[in-house]
């Protein structure tokens, strides 16, 4: 069966606007032209829309989606298992948010009490399930999966004190950094405070602390464009600049 853009997208849910901007950029063009100008879409393109709406369900950008569904190597049937374990993690994690308000509702009627560690599970699930979803994959890769689950766990255990602690500790990094970055030494005093603020941050996060680790870690923040822009958006040359203070921190050569 065939549709065109205004069929398509009412099938979909989608605007014709939308269907048009991802023929523009190429990441879903029609089968073909008709003789009046029309843009027709054969089961191939529904079947890929179907991908892309799964892909942006997720929170995937759309140069990355294409990148994915574009590829030689993409499997049409792999995707949807891939998606299906996303959709039923994401279910998981809401359903999660539900009890804790559910929960919390009836400890405001006085009908149960509600520990602290409760109140936090869910967001510290969903702060899990992003990180994984952004850099899960790279961190599997470099470190493996036992290490990143231990490390999940540990998060999933996380009491609100030791939150606060991690998270106040965050900023203290931010702020050194900044101010060691403006002296152009990693090497000085101010440039190794903050690698050390950086073990003691991922001490809450690994169960087990090694320098080769931390000294990988920093130069993946190096390597990886989403770790760059993130150390890199106030001062550029950021990122670079941690990884030489935790080199020198570490005693580790850069490679």
């Amino acid at each position: 069966m065939e549709y065109t853009v205004q069929k398509l997208g009412s099938l979909a849910g989608v605007s014709t606007r939308t269907l048009r901007y991802y023929d523009e950029i190429g990441i879903l063009k029609p089968a073909r032209i008709n003789s009046s100008g029309y843009r027709i879409y054969g089961q191939g393109e529904v079947d890929r829309l179907q991908q892309i709406l799964f892909y942006r369900e997720l929170g995937i950008s759309l140069e990355n989606i294409k990148e994915i569904v574009t590829a030689p190597s993409f499997d049409g049937a792999t995707a949807l298992k891939e998606h299906r374990k996303k959709l039923l993690e994401k279910k998981e994690q809401l359903e999660l948010l539900i009890a804790n308000v559910d929960k919390t509702i009836a400890v405001t009627e006085g009908r149960m009490t509600m520990s602290n560690k409760e109140k936090f599970e869910g967001f510290k699930k969903k702060m899990i399930e992003e990180n994984e979803k952004k850099f899960g994959e790279e961190i599997r890769q470099k470190y493996g999966d036992d290490r990143v689950d231990q490390s999940n766990e540990k998060v999933m255990g996380m009491t609100q004190e030791q939150h606060n602690e991690v998270t106040a500790l965050a900023e203290t990094i931010t702020v050194t950094l900044a101010e060691a970055f403006k002296t152009g030494d990693p090497g000085g005093e101010l440039a190794q405070k903050a690698a050390e603020l950086h073990k003691q941050w991922l001490s809450y996060y690994w169960t087990k602390y090694s320098k080769e680790a931390h000294a990988g870690l920093a130069q993946m923040y190096v390597d990886d464009e989403r770790f760059t822009a993130y150390y890199d958006k106030e001062q550029p040359g950021t990122a670079k600049f941690l990884r030489d203070a935790i080199y020198i921190y570490t005693g580790i050569k850069k490679q």
